[in-house]
């Protein structure tokens, strides 16, 4: 029986019989597994199987077929049930631990607590000096269980104050490759040891690093993911990791993956290249942006595998290639949990996104909440599960809940419908895999070349995808380049646009960003161009004023001298996109990116777009004037943000995305040409022709558009000058802040309040109004506080403003991080010579 008719039966005896058992209550907590009745068909088909598969290697066969029909008869005679159960029960599990892929060879396991509940599913480091290191729980071991010498259990390490975790098998079955972490004071790095735990010895090494998930490359390499370029949750305030490579003996790092948040559990396929889960959005929501990618284990040619943008897992995690099939075993988990939920097999030929890619899932109602809620709709699962090892396309190894608080046991699934408990102990078992050699994948050769700084991409048809069938031939003139840089730093409070910010970055989304210039596209949607290698970017279509038609929103990068491509716009991603001799780009050498009006720098609102502002519309559009009321566009700096670029998104002036849905948005459906401010700036204002003075020139235009399409960022900066204070932003302390409330009798502590103080102007501050025509003593009082905010920013500019500087905290993390920056020079410079 092929294993799509074997899905298919098991479908019909399990899940069928699972229809409409799908909670609708959220339960962070795992509920009592089902302890209803062995599956006499799915232990028979199993057995069968088995027998078939193995022959001679799974002798007892028909006498367990015999003493499944004896029960059968006995459960049908009503003779003893409960005595007929447990035999059937022991029957079960002596006959699926038969299964020499489970009997074979030993069945390496960790053994620990679960990890204590975060903000975020990838919140397991707990590392030192950071937001979360209090919640770090001591107490764990390796250990190796035989369950064909009698369910031996061997321990190769212990750690009373530690943890370790992550292991990986080498290809001959000879040593093993851990995460491991002595004490709260430590951080997890990697070690290596013989497969009886002997001979243990460090590879990594550093203060205030997290190393977590190895695994062996064919090459002889060890891929890992890493904190060592510090970066932060975009949407809170947590250390993430990008992937990194190394020699066996913990020599040679190289950074390999460069997306703005975190990159794991990483697995091997089995023509060689690496799977890992991907948490990254640029405009897009936090919650929805975590499934499955690809990459050669170089580094290039970041591929989406599948989830990207499916709404619901809100996270796709613990990718597995299962052998001898084109599919996948994953774990379906929520944002906001840890990294349990359910397991599902994945065939990326049916789609790379949706339910219609999802062939079955444990438990089996999980499926109807595939693209069937939100980023947090997993958590509804009842018995979860994690860590899922395929055996074969048919029996899997797994983390399982036990139905004792957070207890996970090691469990063994197949496609018939039956789960058996391998083992547990107290105060979990996590990460089975078998302790045995396996085949090596084929080790793909680097294509990167260090001695260039550049790689390259093409596009061969920029109208093929997304709706741009829909948008005139020869209408997209340019292709804008645009880089979203990490996050290095944070605050304790926050902004709440979408999400949390910490500190406030923009109205409604997350991202600070970087124009790094543009290129032409071709008559016929071709484009050719070089960006910088190992920097995270984004695409958008410009027409001929440059106005965004389409922009992507994910990231891509390229290695030194990597060529990569694309078919089109959000393009079917199966698709092989050869340039060819017909595309007009590919007839040239690559175009170099255009500048956008000098060098690139992170864009700030108020140095690129409120002096054209000041120039040309601060006359009428102020405070205290009539038209000022209807729209002020000065560029006072408020508690978190300036006056006019509140004004404008407050009043719906401009439309982007923000932190948008999950789906692929339409050509136009957002930025300048859905945006009223550019219909005024394009048609003119008011009576203005196209000649008078009120429209701006090229430049400025560009500087306003360029802002609307990039999604309306205000801030160049995470840093900031005032990181207890409110919004991250405020000069203010609480207690000013706190006070000028009681005062002015408005809450100016939340968010739709903040633009209603003005710094620049203290006695033009909205606040005041309600106090101004008594100009008594509360007036004065709350004059002043506005005042002393006024006179502190002048001391201590924040980062909107000239000035600007590294205080505190901020300083130390830069500093950190250019110190990684420049080990990695270094690095790059001898890995070139």
């Amino acid at each position: 029986m092929g294993i799509f008719a074997v899905l298919a039966a098991a479908a019909l005896l399990v899940c069928g019989q699972a229809a409409g058992r799908a909670s609708g209550a959220e339960s962070r907590q795992p509920d009592p597994p089902d302890t209803s009745c062995v599956d006499v068909a799915a232990l028979k088909l199993a057995i069968v199987d088995l027998m078939e598969t193995h022959g001679s290697r799974y002798p007892r066969g028909e006498e367990f077929l015999k003493r499944l029909g004896d029960l059968c008869a006995k459960r049908k005679a009503l003779d003893a049930p409960a005595e007929t159960e447990e035999s059937l029960e022991r029957l079960q599990r002596e006959a699926l631990l038969a299964n020499p892929l489970v009997c074979g060879q030993p069945i390496l396991f960790v053994v620990r607590r679960q990890y204590k509940p975060d903000h975020h599913n990838t919140e397991t480091m707990f590392q030192t000096g950071e937001i979360n290191t209090h919640s770090f729980q001591g107490g764990g071991a390796l250990k190796a269980i035989d369950l064909g010498d009698g369910g031996k259990v061997k321990t190769l390490l212990e750690l009373p104050e530690g943890i370790v975790r992550d292991p990986d098998v080498r290809f001959d079955g000879q040593a093993i490759i851990v995460s491991l972490r002595r004490s709260r004071d430590d951080d997890y790095h990697v070690y290596e040891m013989r497969r009886d735990g002997s001979k243990l010895r460090q590879l990594t090494h550093g203060r205030g690093v997290s190393d977590i998930d190895p695994i062996y490359l064919p090459s002889g390499k060890i891929l890992f993911s890493s904190t060592r370029e510090p970066k932060y949750c975009q949407c809170n305030r947590h250390i993430m990791c990008n992937l990194f490579a190394m020699d066996s003996d913990g020599s040679g790092f190289e950074q390999i993956g460069h997306s703005t948040l975190h990159e794991g559990h990483a697995s091997l396929l089995p023509d060689g290249r690496v799977l890992y889960d991907r948490w990254e959005y640029v405009d897009r929501n936090f919650g929805d942006a975590q499934g499955l990618w690809t990459v050669y284990p170089d580094g290039t040619n970041h591929a989406v595998y599948y989830g990207n943008y499916t709404s619901s897992p809100g996270a796709v995690l613990e990718g597995r290639a299962v052998p001898g099939a084109d599919l996948i075993l994953a774990t379906f988990s929520s944002c906001h949990d840890r990294p349990w939920g359910a397991l599902a097999l994945i065939d990326q030929r049916r789609g790379i996104d949706g339910k219609q890619a999802v062939v079955r899932t444990w438990p089996c109602e999980a499926i109807e909440l595939v693209d069937n809620g939100n980023y947090d709709t997993f958590q509804q699962i009842r018995t979860k599960y994690e860590d899922p090892f395929p055996l074969s396309e048919k029996y899997f190894l797994c983390s399982r809940a036990m139905g004792k608080g957070e207890q996970m046991g090691l469990f063994l699934l197949d496609v018939f419908g039956n789960e058996v408990l391998l083992h547990s102990e107290v105060p979990g078992c996590y990460d089975p895999m078998p302790l045995a050699a396996r085949p090596t994948p084929a080790a793909i050769p680097s294509r990167v070349d260090r001695s260039q700084d550049s790689g390259f991409l093409y596009v061969k048809d920029v109208y093929v995808g997304s709706g741009m069938e829909r948008i005139e031939r020869g209408s997209v003139k340019s292709l804008r380049v645009v880089e979203v840089p990490e996050k290095r730093h944070w605050t304790h409070t926050a902004w709440n646009g979408s999400g949390t910010q910490a500190p406030a970055i923009a109205y409604d989304d997350f991202n600070v960003k970087r124009i790094l210039g543009t290129v032409p596209v071709e008559r016929d949607g071709s484009a050719y161009f070089s960006v910088p290698a190992d920097t995270f970017v984004y695409f958008q279509l410009l027409d001929e004023r440059g106005m965004m038609v389409q922009s992507m929103r994910s990231g891509t990068i390229v290695r030194p001298g990597e060529t990569v491509g694309c078919v089109g716009c959000h393009e079917n991603h199966r698709l092989t996109a050869e340039p060819g001799e017909s595309a007009l780009a590919m007839q040239r050498p690559p175009s170099r990116l255009a500048p956008w009006y000098g060098a690139p720098r992170d864009f700030s609102y108020a140095q690129e777009v409120q002096p054209v502002f000041e120039r040309h519309c601060t006359k009428c559009h102020d405070y205290g004037k009539p038209a000022g009321t209807v729209l002020n566009l000065a560029g006072d700096p408020g508690l978190a943000f300036n006056t006019s670029y509140v004004d404008l998104r407050s009043k719906g002036l401009v439309k982007v995305v923000g932190a948008g849905p999950a789906q692929t948005q339409r050509p136009k459906s957002w930025g300048s040409h859905a945006s009223r401010l550019a219909k005024v700036l394009v048609d003119g204002h008011g009576r203005a022709s196209i000649d008078e003075q009120m429209l701006l020139d090229r430049e400025e235009f560009d500087r306003v558009v360029a802002w609307i399409d990039i999604n309306a960022p205000y801030y160049p900066s995470y840093a900031s000058a005032y990181p207890a204070s409110h919004f991250g932003r405020s000069p203010l302390d609480h207690e000013q802040l706190g006070r000028l409330s009681e005062l002015t009798g408005l809450k100016l502590t939340e968010q739709q309040f903040s633009a209603h103080v003005s710094f620049a102007r203290p006695e033009l501050s909205p606040a005041l109004a309600p106090l101004r025509s008594r100009a008594g003593s509360n007036y004065r009082e709350a004059l002043e506080i506005i005042q002393a905010g006024s006179r502190m920013l002048a001391q201590r500019p924040r980062a909107d403003m000239p000035g600007f500087r590294l205080h505190g905290i901020d300083a130390e993390r830069e500093a950190k991080y250019r110190a990684y920056e420049r080990a990695q020079a270094e690095a790059r410079r001898k890995a070139s010579d």
